[in-house]
């Protein structure tokens, strides 16, 4: 095999938005010191794999993606939330090169380093300001902070991404400008706990074009909105100090889109999860959020099956949902995860209980998601495309994050591309999706 005189590195990014965002760290910095980036295995000289670790399911993933990797290449290097588990990578796959943990863009490049020396002349030109990104070039996600100061019982990421550390406001909101600079029509906010942004430094005072602002969500949330650009918020707690942010919604400085990771509504699970707020709480604020911003979508996650979960349980969780009345939602039948404390408790429930309870779950939620988007049915949206496919463009409303929500089946699409913005009348719906026109174009 002949290589090229730039060497070149092949790149596999697995996981969620949060591990993207570190691929797009690692492949902008790959790209400053002149390496090339190659889209197959048999032109490159090095291939790196970007893990995830959370559940069982993502494990094997990842351990096959490596399997391929060096079965295809042979020199591979190993990165990501699987990679805080070395022992685990170097027990299945022996021969790799090296593994790190997550957000270890220093110990990625040195072992790039090691076994493929970086080229002598290189540019920084070769690197545009907004970075090597792995999203469209109409929408880009803006990590904010790494890691946790929770300790769900559920949940390993602590203890492979550490605990809360906010990126200073300044260098955020010069990725943030950067990224509108080069054509970004939406920035979704993303990390571990975008509410608690800030917390580690004490909502210190930071800066961006000379201009002070408070590291804290509220500040940050303003600031971005400022940008002209959709700004939607994810990963939030319902903390108290999250009421803030509502009025920016209502004001349409960001997006009317919050997403709140509930779990779950049983007292007694949340607390076995170690989750903050209690189900009374939660639909309190819920209506307090909805009478100051009655367009905002909640999207939401929850688990079902969790260790002790009991019929009463799951029946409080439908309960919830009823009352809720949330938006977009998502459920998980609980897997089990290496090294997660709720591994330790008593009375797991069954597997075939477990999918049982998450087909009920969708079931109720579905017809409440069919409800809503039927409701919107004869009024005008502003949809963003996000493709073309024939004479239709499929985008998304405020109301629909990337990958995880809906979309929207956008009719007389002639002229349109990615990117675009345009005002659209919804004209159908299912329980998932929304159907279309564009009558407002000339």
């Amino acid at each position: 095999m002949i290589k090229s005189p730039i060497p070149k590195v092949g790149f596999v990014s697995l996981g969620c938005p949060k591990a993207s965002s570190d691929s797009e760290r690692i492949l902008t910095q790959l790209r400053a010191e002149g390496y090339a980036i190659s889209a197959s295995y048999q032109d490159s000289d090095i291939v790196v794999v970007n893990t995830c670790g959370f559940i069982d399911s993502a494990v094997e993933e990842s351990l096959d993606a490596i399997g391929e990797a060096l079965a295809e290449n042979g020199k591979v290097i190993v990165t990501g939330c699987l990679g805080a588990k070395s022992g685990v990578v170097k027990n299945a796959h022996p021969s790799v090169l090296a593994v790190t943990g997550p957000h270890a863009l220093e110990e990625v490049m040195s072992a790039v380093h090691a076994n493929l020396p970086k080229p002598h002349d290189p540019y920084s030109d070769l690197v545009p300001p907004q970075g090597i990104r792995l999203t469209p070039q109409h929408y880009a996600y803006l990590k904010i902070s790494e890691g946790c100061n929770h300790r769900c019982s559920f949940c390993i990421i602590p203890s492979m991404r550490g605990d809360l550390v906010s990126r200073p406001i300044g260098d955020v909101m010069q990725e943030a400008e950067n990224l509108v600079n080069a054509g970004v029509a939406e920035l979704l906010v993303i990390s571990q706990d975008t509410s608690a942004y800030g917390v580690d430094v004490k909502y210190r005072t930071g800066f961006w074009n000379g201009r002070p602002i408070k590291t804290r969500m509220t500040e940050l949330a303003s600031a971005l909105g400022e940008l002209g650009v959709w700004v939607r918020m994810h990963y939030v707690y319902p903390y108290p100090h999250v009421d803030e942010i509502i009025p920016l919604m209502a004001d349409g400085i960001i997006l009317p889109y919050l997403d709140v990771p509930f779990q779950h509504a049983s007292p007694r699970i949340l607390k076995a999860m170690k989750r903050p707020a209690s189900s009374e709480n939660n639909l309190a604020r819920i209506k307090a959020w909805r009478d100051v911003c009655p367009d905002i979508t909640i999207r939401s996650t929850f688990i079902v099956g969790f260790p002790g979960e009991t019929d009463e349980d799951f029946e409080t969780l439908l309960t919830f949902l009823e009352e809720a009345q949330l938006d977009r939602v998502g459920c998980f039948a609980y897997s089990a995860v290496d090294g997660a404390a709720a591994n330790q408790l008593d009375n797991h429930v069954p597997e075939t209980l477990k999918q049982e309870r998450l087909a009920r779950f969708m079931q109720v939620q579905e017809a409440i998601s069919a409800k809503k988007l039927e409701q919107k049915i004869g009024r005008i949206e502003m949809v963003l495309v996000d493709e073309i496919d024939g004479d239709v463009a499929i985008g998304r409303t405020s109301a629909d994050a990337p990958e995880i929500d809906g979309v929207v089946y956008l009719s007389g699409a002639e002229g349109l591309v990615p990117g675009d913005l345009v005002e659209a009348e919804i004209i159908k719906s299912d329980g998932h999706d929304l159907w279309a026109s564009a009558p407002n174009r000339d």
